[in-house]
């Protein structure tokens, strides 16, 4: 059977099961029953039940426990059902003789798998000392309209899983636990970085001009005002060094980021990132700081160093080597990008068969690059990246060409950005008409100029360290799309308005 008669049989068949319930759920309220009550007796999460299961099995108190029914087998007289919450399962015995006749057919003609039930019973061992609970009484929740699909044969196909999201959480318990360590990822992130002094700051999402990345913005408008505003596509760089220049000297930001381009396993165009600024501190000191922070993340979530990601295989522990950005794309190209033309750039991304948009020295020096990291395992820093592709970061004063920026690689991708933040308005303001340009010259992704903060750099920013890192990180630590360590990623609506 091929896919697509393979879904629509699926379908047909819960759509009679769906009216199937329908019925019962009618059956439910003509019997004078709340299929949907608000109020819940709960006395135990299952697993504080399970942990406790001794002393109230001795005592022989009645418990009342609550969750979704996820298996229902009936034998006779005796039906056993699974019950699950967040915390985990046990083994519910319903019995004719205890609940009596009447109680008995209800449970087993109005009661499917999947619907929400608060139980009142007694914990006991069955013959194979299984911990369970006889029942004496229970009370519907919720009422499932629909059956949850099994987890053998139900949502294979990824656009079913992303859409039904909650299904594909409920019947796959290792994608559940993903966001269990995305949360703990996060936690350890922000955690590190307030043992370290730094303080939590919340920078706009609206502004008025798209700084500290080179990327494509949603755009709309604000009534108010009359007038364009941007989703931001970085977590408040600009704002940030703003508050360098108000004194303070350790922040950071973890929130969310917007980029109106395509997607990928390594893109979203809705994700979070985090930034944090260091005012004293410096790329070299950067580099350090951020090993140590990435090697606690890898150690707290996962309990490890060494990671597998895209076939790739890489350790995080100890010092990472470093390279640098001209010399390798030197050696894999045989480009310098400080010195070759627009068209020798051009004719050697034709000669590798790679696709380039954009045809000013910045994108092809970014797309050669980009070529090049694709076979670097890593963790590595790569160093010495070229001013025209690092419009604020701080030049180094051995080779202005360059700068004092670094990029951790791994599995072949970018996975965090640091440099020593330009603090010189004038070179600024510069490096600003550069990338004005170049979108006069139709480049999308160039860089918005922001002349307000060059105005607060002639007030005088202190020499600063900036760095930031995303989700992206996450998923590469679990060897995963960023899709598929987004909770709920966007889709193209499924019902059409008539």
């Amino acid at each position: 059977m091929n896919k697509e008669l393979e879904k629509k049989d699926t379908e047909k068949n819960v759509s009679t099961e769906r009216d199937d319930r329908l019925r019962k759920l009618e059956e439910i309220k003509k019997l004078g029953l709340d299929p949907y009550p608000a109020k819940v007796n709960r006395d135990f999460a299952i697993l504080e039940f399970l942990t406790k299961f001794k002393d109230l099995e001795s005592v022989k108190n009645s418990i009342n426990l609550a969750g979704r029914i996820r298996a229902k087998r009936v034998h006779g007289n005796l039906a056993f059902v699974n019950l699950e919450d967040e915390s985990a399962s046990v083994q519910l015995v319903f019995s004719k003789k205890d609940l009596g006749d009447d109680s008995y057919k209800k449970f087993i003609k109005l009661i499917d798998v999947g619907d929400f039930l608060q139980i009142t019973g007694k914990a006991f061992l069955t013959h194979k000392e299984e911990k369970s609970v006889l029942i004496s009484e229970f009370k519907i929740l919720g009422k499932a309209l629909r059956p949850i699909p099994d987890s053998w044969f139900g949502l294979k196909d990824n656009e079913d899983r992303f859409r039904h999201r909650y299904l594909d959480l409920l019947i796959n318990p290792e994608i559940k636990d993903i966001f269990y360590k995305k949360a703990k990822f996060w936690e350890v992130t922000r955690n590190f970085l307030k043992r370290n002094g730094f303080f939590e700051v919340e920078t706009p999402t609206l502004e008025v001009t798209t700084g500290g990345a080179e990327a494509n913005p949603f755009k709309t408008h604000h009534k108010d005002f009359d007038i364009p505003v941007y989703l931001r596509i970085s977590i408040g760089e600009l704002w940030q060094k703003r508050l360098m220049a108000a004194g303070y000297e350790k922040v950071f930001e973890i929130g969310r980021a917007y980029r109106n381009e395509g997607s990928s396993p390594d893109h979203l165009q809705e994700f979070t990132n985090m930034e944090f600024y260091w005012a004293y501190s410096n790329y070299e000191k950067g580099m350090d700081f951020v090993r140590e922070l990435y090697q606690e993340i890898a150690k707290e979530v996962f309990g490890k160093t060494k990671f597998s990601t895209r076939g790739f295989e890489y350790d995080l522990a100890g010092e990472w080597p470093k390279i640098d950005y001209c010399e390798t794309v030197l050696e894999k190209t045989g480009i310098n990008v400080l010195t070759a033309s627009e068209s020798e750039m051009k004719e050697k991304l034709n000669e590798l068969g790679v696709k380039y948009e954009g045809d000013n020295k910045e994108r092809l020096t970014d797309t050669l690059w980009k070529y090049c990291r694709k076979t670097i395992a890593g963790p590595v820093f790569l160093i010495n990246h070229p001013k025209l592709v690092s419009p604020l970061a701080k030049a180094k004063t051995d080779n202005p060409e360059l700068t004092e920026r670094f990029q951790i690689i791994i599995a072949g991708s970018e996975i965090g950005n640091g440099f020593s933040e330009l603090n010189d308005p004038i070179d600024q303001a510069a490096r600003f008409k550069i990338q004005q340009e170049l979108i006069d010259r139709g480049d999308e992704e160039a860089m918005m100029p922001d002349w307000e903060f060059v105005e607060m750099l002639e007030y005088a920013m202190p020499p600063t360290f900036g760095f930031g890192f995303g989700e992206r990180f996450f998923s590469f630590l679990c060897d995963k799309s960023i899709r598929e360590t987004t909770l709920f990623p966007l889709m193209k609506p499924k019902f059409e308005d008539n």
